[in-house]
């Protein structure tokens, strides 16, 4: 399970991605699990479930660089928190790849997503009328793709469950590039945020990430 690509924000922020290649043993045996985390994993139907909720956590481990146990939990939004580690985190997975995002300093969010076509069958429940009019045919799967990890990176940095894709968070155009950023916003609440999101084609998959 080497690390396929990793990258530095900042000083204080960066981001891992992991292909996932062992046994759900194999990723176990390198976690210290307490009783509450081994009943969860158990919860799980074994498969892609299980390999992704245990390969997050050891690619948190690898980017924590740590030894120590983890206590990694979810808040009342269901947000990733640290309860004895000083940092921001997010994580997120697809088919054979777990990805982590880490900042001392910022709150984060991350998305990965294997490309397939069927996105075009979900889109509207996603976009708004503006941003589909902003689509052309040409690299519109993967320009598709962007969108969605983009909005689930920033909903998963917003944290709460109320933000709906469609409604409160907006992308403006961008051109695409197989990397590269683009300009957002959430509209929410009688308030304006600002945020400028990162994306990179890692083979199929399309990866979003953002931090403020």
């Amino acid at each position: 399970m080497p690390v396929s690509f990793h990258d530095n924000i900042d000083q204080d922020t960066s981001i891992g991605l992991w292909q996932i290649t062992e046994s759900s043993i194999d990723l176990e045996s390198r976690l210290q699990l307490k009783t509450h985390e081994l009943s969860h994993l158990n919860s799980l139907s074994k498969g892609k479930r299980n390999l992704h909720w245990l390969a997050t956590r050891v690619l948190l481990r690898k980017m924590l660089n740590t030894n120590e146990y983890i206590d990694c939990r979810a808040d009342e939004n269901g947000k990733p928190i640290l309860i004895n580690h000083p940092y921001h985190i997010s994580l997120s997975h697809s088919y054979d790849y777990a990805a982590v995002m880490i900042s001392k300093t910022k709150k984060v969010g991350i998305d990965i997503e294997i490309i397939k076509n069927k996105i075009e069958r979900v889109q509207n429940k996603f976009l708004n009328l503006k941003e589909l009019d902003a689509i052309d045919n040409k690299d519109r799967i993967e320009k598709l793709y962007i969108y969605w990890c983009a909005k689930e990176a920033l909903y998963k940095l917003n944290g709460k469950k109320e933000t709906s894709f469609k409604d409160h968070i907006h992308i403006k155009p961008f051109n695409y590039l197989p990397y590269g950023d683009l300009s957002a916003t959430i509209e929410k609440d009688n308030s304006i945020d600002t945020y400028t999101v990162n994306y990179k084609k890692v083979d199929n998959y399309m990866l979003g990430y953002v931090c403020k």
